[in-house]
């Protein structure tokens, strides 16, 4: 009798909570309370200046203040001078950070002061754009049905994308908050659109070009994601019958791989450098059994490998790699083709060199930089695990080679392929638009991977790797939540 007292009370209050919170309701409740202890309760947290935050301090008007202790990799540093007059720094590269950069200033100067930055403001412009991201994620993965078992695809969402390995990005000015943001933002938009949650569509189409191009914009390194992006963006036509809405789709499209052109267009001769250095030093010499004979091979003076591990930045060089023998004799004797000439002709390195970056495949928190303000009174370089579990989980247990992020993909491609069958014979667009996004995942997992090694090395891998763990985390919940709804080889129904 009291066992079914208690299940009657369960049952009501579930009836209660489930008319007053929907999943995505409750998904972003939970992920602001978790997310917000951590980057604005006192003492605050963050990832500290590995000594990339230049690029973007001084081009927006931001510098160290005088007196103020900085200490590169081991704290945060909370507090930043706005500079008052001409501010005579150019842009080091072209990027979208800046919109969201400008936006925390003027906040700060709003609410704060004039004269001094604090972090916690651009904290708070990613935080509330990531809530509505967190909302919209949900919404897309668990419309239309309305089951007990879309709180836990809720649960699901915090348990990913709270994770302060990610969050920890928000009170920094490392550029990865822009690309978790868009590439949020067009998945779920991409996702409502096909499965027909909002009458209206031109509101999320706006949604996922812009995040398309604003995640395409931000760093020079996703210029090729234009093309996994234009997958998606195509298949959008599923959905369109009208002329002028296609045509509108087509030219979209083209602004999504114009974007993609421009931001590799636009990469300075400094950061073409860097890299095109690193990738030789920390790429194709690094794995070679016989590093004279590959420059040899490739027209290079067999000199350079000395220089085999070494970085752009590094002391103590025998020759500056700012030099123009540098220049001349080794920098401008190869390029991207050249690389991957190389590593084609020498499958075994190259697969060496996948392998390395599998490893950091899933490894979101940044390891080389402390996540404490000083008044915190942790040690230098100190990092929190504060809700951290599934990025610990994935970056121990998750495969570390790149054959089964190829076997894994292909077989996603595989499920859903079916399911776009479906979709074909039973004029179902939400099938089919599945399936192209699970193409374009594949494109951007695979991709990512070999243009970070062809294009710098193994240098900083775990961030120029940051799109592929995001990329398998959101096919894990869209299979999860497929699978959890029994729609994944059927079309969805209203319940």
């Amino acid at each position: 009798m009291v066992i079914q007292q208690f299940k009657s009370k369960l049952k009501l209050g579930y009836s209660w909570f489930a008319r007053h919170i929907s999943p995505a309701q409750f998904a972003v409740i939970l992920a602001a309370l978790i997310i917000g202890w951590l980057l604005f309760v006192p003492p605050i947290h963050g990832y500290a200046d590995n000594g990339d935050f230049y690029r973007v301090m001084y081009s927006n008007g931001l510098y160290h203040r005088l007196g103020q202790a900085y200490n590169h990799n081991a704290y945060v540093v909370q507090t930043y001078g706005i500079m008052r007059y001409f501010n005579e720094h150019q842009a080091t590269l072209f990027s979208s950070q800046p919109l969201f950069v400008q936006l925390a200033i003027g906040l700060n100067k709003l609410f704060y002061s004039r004269t001094i930055f604090d972090i916690r403001f651009l904290g708070l412009v990613y935080y509330l754009f990531y809530l509505g991201a967190l909302y919209l994620l949900t919404e897309a993965l668990t419309f239309p049905a309305k089951r007990s078992q879309n709180y836990l695809v809720a649960l699901a969402v915090v348990f990913v994308f709270a994770d302060s390995s990610l969050t920890l990005y928000f009170n920094s000015l490392f550029a990865e908050p822009v690309m978790l943001l868009g590439m949020l933002y067009a998945f779920s938009a991409f996702l409502l659109l096909a499965r027909g949650r909002y009458r209206r569509r031109w509101p999320l189409m706006l949604t996922f070009f812009v995040s398309v191009i604003l995640l395409i914009t931000v760093k020079q390194q996703n210029a090729p994601l234009a093309l996994s992006f234009a997958i998606m963006s195509l298949a959008l036509l599923a959905l369109v019958q009208k002329r002028h809405n296609r045509l509108f789709i087509y030219l979209a499209t083209l602004l999504v791989l114009g974007s993609g052109v421009a931001t590799y267009m636009l990469i300075t001769k400094d950061f073409n450098d860097i890299n095109g250095y690193q990738t030789m030093t920390r790429g194709v010499l690094l794995k070679s059994k016989n590093p004279e004979k590959a420059l040899s091979e490739g027209g290079i003076d067999r000199q350079f490998a000395l220089l085999k591990g070494t970085t752009y930045y590094q002391n103590y060089m025998p020759l500056s790699t700012r030099s123009a023998y540098m220049q001349k004799n080794l920098i401008q004797r190869y390029n991207f083709t050249w690389v991957l000439k190389h590593y084609l002709r020498h499958p075994d390195e190259f697969s060496t060199m996948l392998n390395l970056v599998a490893k950091d495949g899933q490894l979101t928190q940044v390891k080389a930089v402390g996540d404490y303000v000083a008044a915190s009174g942790q040690p230098k370089g100190a990092q929190t695990h504060y809700f951290t579990l599934y990025s610990t989980m994935m970056g121990a247990f998750f495969p570390r080679k790149f054959a089964f992020y190829v076997l894994y993909t292909f077989t996603l491609i595989l499920v859903y392929a079916f399911s776009a069958y479906q979709g074909f014979k039973e004029h179902q667009p939400e099938m089919i638009m599945r399936f192209s996004f699970v193409v374009a995942a594949t494109t951007i997992i695979l991709g990512v991977m070999v243009v970070a090694i062809v294009g710098d090395g193994d240098a900083d891998l775990a961030k120029h790797v940051f799109m592929v763990a995001i990329t398998s985390d959101l096919l894990l919940l869209l299979l999860g939540s497929d699978i959890a709804n029994h729609r994944l080889w059927q079309p969805i129904v209203s319940s």
